[in-house]
């Protein structure tokens, strides 16, 4: 009997001594699991004192902010969009927040922004090139890509030619070349490469029709394109194919009238054919 109740004893004991380890494990782990949580607060809690620091620093204040690019913005119109000024601290920047602000104005097709550390901050912005208004009713200005970036207002320009007789569906509107199941190379439609392919002659040195000179392109779909050029609204028809062969031939006219005194002018030229060449002259009076 008394070798049971010994057994019995030592048996009690064991249970007893494994519970207090696994008591001083757990303690021990939750000890240490409090120091983590208690090292992770204090790390976090110096970053934000140095976070703080740096960026209410005056040592960091833009000093220098240099802003690139402008051609029709002014430098405190871009500055204003950017939300940010000459004081501002370069570390609290927010760059990417600032660029997305400078892509939101519809003359600005590109922005960059960067640090200068210590104390400068340079913006650089690359504007749309307005190449001609297309008109749908309302006036739209498109840019070299032939994209549509913005709505035509009073302040805008008011001298490129005017195009009519296009669709929307000829069209993109600028940022919509951007996502990725549009694609700027695709297959465009014959009247828009017809225009630009003109505005394109038009827009190179020398060009005997210079853009500036034209005042509206009218697009039919079926018989091309008719251009209204110079302050008499004088008529050249196109039509559709071989554009660069029809400017050489009407630099030609253009010489042969300067040439016979007899004719001072023009008021219609029909370059559909360049075989059959029609010019409407307008005879200099005695």
């Amino acid at each position: 009997m008394s070798k049971r109740k010994q057994s019995r004893k030592n048996s009690r004991k064991g249970r007893k001594s494994g519970k207090r380890i696994k008591f001083m494990a757990r303690l021990i782990m939750g000890f240490k699991f409090t120091s983590a949580i208690a090292a992770v607060m204090t790390v976090t809690a110096l970053f934000i004192l140095v976070h703080d620091l740096l960026t209410q620093c005056d040592y960091f204040a833009a000093r220098q902010l240099t802003i690139e690019g402008m051609r029709r913005l002014t430098r405190e119109q871009v500055a204003e969009q950017a939300g940010v000024q000459d004081s501002v601290n370069i570390l609290s920047t927010n760059l990417s927040l600032v660029r997305k602000r400078l892509r939101a104005h519809p003359w600005i097709a590109e922005a960059e922004v960067r640090r200068e550390i210590p104390s400068g901050l340079t913006i650089r912005i690359k504007e749309h090139s307005a190449l001609a208004l297309v008109d749908f009713g309302r006036k739209y200005l498109m840019n070299t890509h032939g994209e549509i970036f913005k709505a035509w207002e009073a302040s805008d320009p008011d001298t490129l030619p005017v195009i009519k007789g296009l669709k929307l569906s000829d069209l993109t509107v600028y940022r919509q070349s951007e996502s990725s199941n549009f694609n700027r190379d695709r297959e465009r439609t014959a009247p828009f490469k017809a225009v630009m392919r003109v505005l394109q002659l038009g827009g190179k040195k020398g060009s005997i029709l210079p853009n500036r000179f034209v005042r509206q392109i009218h697009v039919d779909r079926q018989i091309g394109l008719t251009i209204y050029a110079f302050d008499q609204g004088k008529t050249i028809n196109l039509g559709y194919s071989d554009y660069a062969g029809k400017y050489r031939m009407l630099a030609n006219l253009f010489s042969y009238l300067k040439r016979h005194r007899s004719i001072s002018d023009f008021d219609r030229i029909d370059l559909n054919n360049l075989k059959r060449v029609v010019v409407n002259p307008i005879k200099r009076e005695s």
